[in-house]
This record gives structure tokens, sequence and C-alpha cells, in this order.
């Protein structure tokens, strides 16, 4: 077909619906709504149909605001029925497009402040031994040394520069009982390295002896154990050949190359 100057031209369709038919119900107060439930941005003002929950463009803002006739449920669902209670109904815009725009905004943060925390998992613990359980670590008089060198740099008191309302420096129990466990484990230490001498000697003996007595006690253990050994080889050479299982392949006696030979 030839489009000539004569021909006609189609009119662009509006793309919201124009009717003049109003719900007999009373108008939909927009103040009243939370400010999730409306959207007046202009030119795409919607709201949320009070019956149905679907959300419905309002048309006629430059005159009288209602909603758009509309079928309840989503787009492309199975079975939609149309929305008589909430088609065509008036809404009372009251409220201005940047207080709604600033509710909006303030009750955002509202929302997330509410929206649960993520779970996470609870980290695998475990439990806490007995008393009879706990090992005591030794402590050398070395890392009591270090201790006590660090708390020195750090105290005022042991510095002398902590004094009293008398002008009087003041004492630090905690660097004096480290100095006193210091000195006694200085002490002790000469007693201390004897005794991890003794058992570091001790240890080796008895892993020396276990290894010298081992061969001799697995000979020992075979020669108990032999005459049972031999007893079931006997049984089991003296068992008769018709009770061997029918399914079970025969065990050859002679050696591999023997029988390759005799096969071939």
């Amino acid at each position: 077909m030839i489009t000539t100057s004569a021909t006609p031209k189609a009119s662009k369709r509006r793309r919201k619906t124009r009717t003049s038919n109003v719900n007999h119900l009373t108008p939909i107060i927009a103040s009243r709504l939370k400010a999730n439930e409306l959207d007046l941005t202009p030119g795409k003002e919607h709201m949320a149909c009070p019956d149905c929950r679907t959300w419905v463009p309002i048309t006629g803002m430059l005159g009288t605001p209602k909603l758009v006739p509309h079928h309840t449920g989503r787009a492309k669902a199975a079975e939609p029925h149309r929305c008589t209670a909430g088609s065509n109904r008036q809404v009372t815009i009251d409220v201005e497009a940047d207080a709604w725009r600033t509710q909006l905004t303030e009750a955002a943060p509202t929302a997330a402040f509410r929206r649960s925390t993520k779970v996470l998992p609870k980290p695998t613990v475990k439990p806490t031994p007995a008393a009879s359980q706990v090992k005591p670590t030794p402590v050398s008089a070395e890392q009591v040394r270090r201790t006590f060198r660090q708390h020195q740099q750090q105290c005022l008191a042991c510095k002398g520069e902590a004094t009293n309302r008398d002008g009087q420096p003041l004492p630090c129990p905690d660097g004096e009982g480290m100095a006193v466990t210091f000195l006694r484990l200085l002490r002790q230490e000469p007693k201390r390295q004897t005794v991890r001498e003794f058992f570091t000697r001790e240890r080796r003996r008895f892993d020396r002896q276990y290894t010298e007595a081992a061969p001799a006690k697995r000979a020992s253990e075979w020669a108990a154990v032999l005459p049972q050994v031999k007893d079931a080889d006997i049984r089991r050479s003296q068992v008769p050949a018709g009770t061997r299982p029918t399914e079970a392949r025969s065990v050859p006696l002679a050696p591999g190359d023997a029988v390759r030979t005799a096969t071939a």
C-alpha cells in the first residue's frame, strides 16, 4: 500500500486508561497511606490498591484523581479477575510530592534498622578440660625476666615516677612479685636442669631397651602360636575334595612356571 498525504494516520494511544466512570465508594485519602504504598513522582503517580494490593496508576491528576480499572493479581496470571472495589475509585491527594519524598527518605533507615541481621554460624568451641586434664606449662627464669623487663618499661611505679600525695614514690606489687619469682626460678634452675637431663636419659634408655627386646618378644609370640598354626594347616590339608565349594575356583598348588609348562 502506498502512503500519500491524503491517507489518514492513526493517533497515538494514551498510556493511561481514560474513562468517565467513578466508583461509588468513599475516596482514598493519600495522607492515610504509608509512604511505601504511594508514588507521587510527577508523571508516574501510582499507589497500592487498598483492596487487591496491586500497584495501579492514578489518572486525572489535573482534575479528579482516581484509580484506573485493573485486575487482581499480576500480569499474565491465570484467570485474572477485575477489581470491582478499587477500579475507578477516587483518590484525594492531600500530600505534596516533596513532603512524600521526605517521608519516604526518612522511613528507609528505619526499615533497614528493623531488618534482621544475617545469621552467622556458631563457631565450634572445644570443651574446657577438667582440672585433672590440665597440663601445667613450666615457666623458666628467662621468660619471667623478659616479662619483668616489659613491665618495668611500662609501669610508672617501677620507674619511680608515680608518687602519693606526700610526694613519696609508690611501690609496685606486680613488679615485686615478678622479681621474687625470677630470683626463685634462678636459684632452682640448676636443679630443674638436672631433673630434665635425668628424664631425657631415662627416656633414651627405655627406648633402647624396647628396641632390643622387640625381636625376642616377637619370636616368643610366634613360638607360642606355632603349634596352633601347624594344627590348622594339617586340618586344612585333610579336607576331602568333595566338600570343596563348587562355585569357588581351585587354588593351584604348583608354582606358576610348572602350571604354564603343563598347559603348553
